[in-house]
């Protein structure tokens, strides 16, 4: 049975957590996008041209070593707002969304643009401050907390305002703000959406 749960939101709200926790609940399988564009910045980085990296992107590659690293992130938000490597992107995402034993996606525009007619779209958010520390917990580069803040506030901007694909809740995606709640709390509440969407 296809069945679709597309988690949208900002860096470090928590999609990703509450994405597997929901996969690994109700046997779904799970594709964190966020790794698709870090992979390509990856190669990117190691000098291919962004088109080209995202064509040749393997699954394999989002298992690769690094990609957590604050230099990746930036690679990755700057060519997710290439138009051309979004569309490149695209139908490997749909692709995995309809899969027979159902699926999860997280990341930017899943509920707007690659899975407009999923079942269930949350989209997950926290303040500024609070993904700057949850990001800054998970780097290992000796970055500072006033510099991710800032990286935070200028991805925001970017992914906000870029044209194609700009990150915003789908009409109907239900909100989840983590702020103030526990990996427990947000997983539960996420959790019950799901639930309620299954047909029964």
């Amino acid at each position: 049975m296809a069945f679709t749960v597309a988690i949208d939101g900002p860096a470090a709200a928590g999609k990703g957590t509450i994405a597997r926790e929901i996969a690994a609940r109700f046997g779904f399988a799970y594709l964190d996008t966020g790794l698709l564009y870090r992979a390509t910045g990856r190669r990117v980085l190691d000098g291919m041209a962004p088109l080209a990296a995202a064509q040749a992107l393997r699954p394999e590659d989002l298992d690769a070593p690094g990609l957590r690293t604050a230099e990746v992130a930036e690679a990755a938000s700057h060519v997710a707002s290439d138009s051309e490597v979004r569309r490149a992107l695209v139908e490997f995402q749909r692709r995995f969304a309809r899969r027979d034993e159902g699926a999860v996606l997280d990341g930017r525009d899943i509920g707007t643009v690659i899975c407009p007619a999923a079942e269930v779209k949350l989209f997950v958010t926290a303040s500024p401050e609070v993904r700057a520390h949850r990001r800054h917990r998970e780097l290992d580069d000796g970055t500072s907390y006033e510099a991710v803040l800032e990286d935070v506030r200028r991805r925001d901007e970017r992914d906000m305002g870029r044209v194609d694909a700009p990150l915003r809740p789908a009409d109907d995606a239900h909100h989840i703000d983590t702020t103030d709640l526990t990996i427990d709390q947000a997983v539960a509440r996420s959790a019950a959406v799901v639930e309620a969407a299954l047909p029964h």
